[in-house]
């Protein structure tokens, strides 16, 4: 096998390099940040997917109202009906 260190050195000093070109005070998300994002949207979007699908089953139909005369009568048919 060939000797590997030449390369190693190389790639250790391109590596320094690099890291002296990073400015030490800028702070990024990287990866993770946009998994854990991509992670929210997906599950904001299921949400609003069953959102809608609950919505569509809801049904919008007022009762009619119980007429104003009829007294306590009226008032048990009412609470007779909703119950």
């Amino acid at each position: 096998m060939p000797d590997m260190s030449g390369s190693v050195n190389l790639a250790m000093m391109q590596a320094a390099l690099a890291a002296e070109e990073l400015d030490k005070n800028k702070v990024t998300p990287g990866v993770l940040g946009f998994l854990v994002f991509a992670a929210l949207a997906v599950g904001v979007w299921f949400l609003m997917k069953s959102l809608n699908r609950h919505m569509g089953r809801v049904n919008f139909e007022e009762a009619p109202e119980a007429p104003a005369g009829g007294g306590a009568k009226g008032a048990a048919k009412t609470t007779a009906k909703s119950a």
